[in-house]
């Protein structure tokens, strides 16, 4: 049984999705859980209600993450009512649904994709590293295409890739302190993220690409991710867990 009673718990885009499932498993686990939001408010404030039925403390905070003023701003804050973090998870991000290949692909597209998968994840990890003690847990929500590239989402795949190496590089740098950085890296998964690919027919199609037969949930994500933030993962560190039902397999 995972227990992380009395840890705090920072998660981006916390309110819905794989932040969502991540932010109520860290509850049930016994975490204090801050739900990060960028504009949605009621869905922010509606989780951490509801994380407060299971003991917990849990609260709802906005920041642009590609903003680091906001960001280290939020973070002054968890400081102030929490004292400090124990575990971040950075999952928010974005994924331009449109195909777009190169050739076309606007400096516009490619700008907001880095702004808000690079920047936003550096911007938001390192403040929260200021916040932890020794023993700490970091885990980053990055993706298969980081792994094995994505034709049409060239924008998308290099920042999920600089997330991949990012990992591999603070894993070392914070080990000294007994802090593990990781990622797990989904393929497909049931958010509102890829509704549009999933459109007439397209979640059906994506399904039988995949060994297992099927879509993952957000739960199928956020139970590796919080088995990474828990005491018996302490000696792993540096890893990039694959769970996409088998569709990628390089580990």
């Amino acid at each position: 049984m995972i227990s992380l009673k009395g840890k705090r718990a920072l998660v981006t885009g916390g309110s819905r999705g794989i932040g969502g499932a991540t932010s109520l498993m860290l509850a049930e686990c016994g975490a204090d859980v801050v739900v990060h939001y960028r504009t949605r408010s009621d869905d922010a404030e509606a989780m951490a209600t509801g994380l407060r039925t299971h003991g917990v403390r849990a609260l709802a905070m906005a920041a642009e993450l590609s903003d680091r003023a906001a960001v280290d701003d939020m973070c002054a804050q968890i400081a102030r009512a929490w004292g400090g973090l124990d575990i971040f998870v950075g999952n928010a991000g974005i994924w331009p649904v449109e195909d777009v290949p190169v050739l076309h692909m606007s400096d516009e597209r490619w700008a907001r994709t880095m702004a808000e998968n690079i920047d936003g994840m550096f911007f938001s990890t390192r403040s929260a590293i200021r916040l932890m003690g020794d023993g700490g847990r970091v885990v980053l929500v990055s993706s298969t295409a980081g792994q094995r590239g994505e034709s049409m989402h060239a924008d998308y795949a290099a920042s999920k890739g600089a997330m991949i190496a990012f990992t591999k590089s603070l894993a070392v740098e914070l080990a000294p302190r007994g802090i593990t950085v990781n990622s797990v890296a989904p393929g497909w998964v049931d958010t509102e993220m890829c509704e549009g690919a999933f459109a007439d027919g397209g979640r059906e199609r994506i399904g039988r690409t995949i060994p297992v037969g099927r879509v993952a949930s957000p739960a199928d994500i956020a139970g590796p991710i919080v088995f990474l933030c828990a005491p018996q993962a302490r000696h792993v560190t540096g890893e990039i867990l694959n769970v996409n039902g088998g569709s990628v397999m390089c580990g």
